[in-house]
């Protein structure tokens, strides 16, 4: 991260650069871009927040938020990306970090966004890497974004909330009985969840991939996990980690099974 610069963005040609960004990371329906560089611009009128790192002149990643309710004192991160030649540099990271101390300038306690909760590396990252804890499972919440990413798949996602004052990053995965599991064709196997303890909800090694080679199978990935994962937080089980290998793990709330 050396030759990294992170900074805050309002000048319209840095925001004009963010939304090019995100269309290079994306390729959206030209209909439906994750920002426009007006919006941007309103938002950052307005006091929230968008940031960019930069490798020299170069814009690498970027990410925007806007302040939630006033009485919440949170900040809901919209959206970030990483262009693909920055990946695996931690850029992410240190936009999250970034994020964080400006929240915490200004008074706030939470920050909370959205992911797709099949997307394994997103997943360890915002749970393990950083700490953040799942709040509600949101099914099809941005209706179907048509983008190279998501490939018209329904877009479900994990609400999350970053307490501010805990420490970053997130506790061991204790041993869990599996209750969302891959079969040997990769596709998801069902079994009893148990009245209590722990339970372990498997995703798919790379959803990415799949949607485009099968996407039927991805299809079954999406309905078992929103049925058993989404399932389980409505019945108020907490995911409390993400194994890198794929496991989301919950403590049960000892009300009987879910299935």
């Amino acid at each position: 991260m050396s030759d990294v610069e992170l900074r805050e963005l309002a000048e319209l040609a840095d925001l004009d650069a963010v939304y090019r960004l995100f269309d290079s990371v994306w390729h959206p329906d030209p209909s439906n871009p994750p920002v426009t560089t007006e919006m941007l611009r309103a938002l950052t009128k307005a006091g929230n927040y968008v940031s960019g790192a930069y490798d020299g002149d170069e814009l690498i990643g970027a990410c925007v938020g806007f302040f939630g309710a006033p009485s919440e004192r949170t900040l809901h991160s919209h959206v970030a990306g990483v262009s693909d030649r920055a990946r695996g540099r931690n850029i992410g990271y240190a936009l999250k970090l970034h994020q964080r101390d400006w929240a915490l300038q200004r008074g706030l306690i939470a920050i909370e966004w959205t992911f797709d909760p099949l997307i394994r590396r997103n997943a360890y990252f915002n749970l393990t890497k950083l700490g953040a804890r799942p709040k509600e499972y949101l099914v099809d919440f941005y209706g179907q974004m048509r983008d190279e990413i998501n490939d018209g798949d329904e877009s479900d996602r994990l609400l999350v909330r970053w307490q501010l004052d805990a420490p970053v990053g997130g506790a061991s995965v204790p041993e869990a009985t599996t209750v969302l599991g891959r079969g040997d064709d990769g596709r998801p196997v069902r079994s009893d969840v148990p009245a209590s303890g722990q339970a372990a909800v498997a995703v798919p090694i790379d959803v990415e991939t799949l949607r485009g080679v099968d996407f039927a199978a991805a299809k079954e990935w999406r309905l078992a996990v929103r049925e058993v994962l989404g399932g389980l937080l409505a019945d108020g089980a907490q995911v409390t980690g993400f194994d890198r290998n794929g496991w989301y793990v919950l403590d049960l709330p000892g009300k009987g099974t879910v299935a």
